[in-house]
């Protein structure tokens, strides 16, 4: 194998697998199944070394658990420490009559650390939880400030079942230039920041709509969908919510701006995933799906296509040479959508409901099916083997 491999590493509800790009990311060649029947909600590869390779996986009485490897997926060790809610810790009040201890029921969102600090890994669960590993996912512990949180009955409220995959704690965030700034969305929670390295969070979710609540949207009690820093400029985070697309700018304020007001009324504005171009801080690709009242999850009219801005959200562009024209019912979960880092020629790749990995090395001016007959796909990540 070359000494440098750029790939795709998906995550499906059967198992991981790898897909590894030949020369210039013309042909790509399918691995795996790895981790076989479990569902696999991330795998990631760490970019500070290129070498270690992280899956979050949860399977039948298996239970939940990160499975890491350092031979490019070859084998796989599970963590000696999986992730726990510490002994005492009581289920959100709700109607649920069951007062055990509380459980991790499933472990979702992979995030590397900041590169000063080679080894440390952070996760999300559902329950809405955070779990940091120090030593490259064998150990993990719980963050205080998330799951020790005055407000933690309120992310997981009703037991957390007021979204289909319950409360989620996602889009964990480093800011590249300070380890301790950290930002994190939480299913039917909200956004909220932290800016001691996770021991104490504010909410950050100003400007963000919530209709599906009586009354004015509060502090917390959002639905975030997704929640990136851009890479391009730490200062400009962007959002998907189940209420809209939004774009707030740190260096100016906290108020959230819904740029999706400016998408076509006929497609709207509501979908799960939001990626950033890896040098250009003024575009984004988003991949919107049906959003109205009877929420099928699939794409409006059962035509799929990917919708870019290059201008910060005031103008969309939409983006669909190559995709399906008719009868496409699939869509695009919230880490099912990824850039590489090549700034001239950017790939962008997207998995699908339906098992299929769709790819555009031109920014999505085209697009390519690279992969099918995959099992649904929950997690696509771009990643560089060294």
């Amino acid at each position: 194998m070359p000494t440098s491999v750029k790939s795709l590493l998906v995550g499906t509800t059967k198992g991981a697998f790898i897909l590894d790009a030949g020369p210039g990311r013309r042909t790509w060649k399918l691995r795996g199944p790895f981790h076989f029947g479990q569902v696999v909600n991330d795998v990631r590869l760490d970019p500070r070394d290129g070498r270690t390779l992280l899956a979050s996986a949860t399977g039948g009485h298996l239970g939940p658990t990160v499975y890491a490897s350092l031979d490019r997926g070859k084998s796989w060790n599970e963590a000696k420490t999986p992730p726990k809610f510490e002994k005492g810790k009581e289920r959100p009040p709700g109607k649920q009559k069951d007062t055990r201890g509380l459980a991790v029921k499933s472990c979702f969102w992979l995030e590397p650390g900041h590169v000063d600090e080679p080894g440390v890994w952070y996760l999300g669960t559902t329950p809405a939880g955070m779990f940091r590993s120090a030593d490259g996912g064998r150990n993990w512990k719980g963050v205080a400030g998330v799951n020790e949180s005055k407000v933690w009955a309120l992310w997981n409220s009703n037991g957390g079942n007021a979204t289909p995959g319950g409360a989620i704690f996602h889009s964990i965030q480093v800011d590249p230039r300070d380890k301790r700034h950290l930002y994190a969305s939480i299913s039917v929670g909200g956004t909220c920041e932290s800016v001691d390295g996770g021991r104490s969070w504010k909410p950050l979710n100003k400007g963000v709509e919530s209709d599906f609540f009586p009354g004015e949207p509060g502090d917390w009690g959002h639905d975030p969908h997704c929640m990136i820093i851009h890479p391009a400029n730490p200062d400009q985070l962007y959002q998907q919510n189940h209420c809209g697309s939004y774009a707030l700018d740190r260096s100016k304020g906290e108020r959230w701006t819904r740029i999706g007001r400016n998408m076509p009324k006929s497609i709207g504005d509501i979908g799960f995933v939001m990626v950033g171009h890896p040098s250009d801080p003024r575009t984004v690709w988003v991949f919107p799906m049906d959003g109205t009242k009877v929420w099928p999850r699939t794409s409006p009219d059962g035509k799929p296509a990917v919708y870019r801005t290059r201008d910060g959200g005031a103008s969309w562009q939409r983006c669909d040479k190559g995709l399906p024209r008719e009868h496409a019912w699939h869509t695009v979960k919230r880490q099912c959508m990824c850039a590489d880092r090549d700034p001239k020629r950017t790939g962008v790749y997207y998995g699908t409901t339906s098992g299929e990995v769709w790819a555009s090395l031109d920014g999505a001016d085209s697009w390519t099916r690279i992969s099918s007959g995959l099992p649904h796909v929950y997690s696509l990540r771009f990643g560089e083997f060294r």
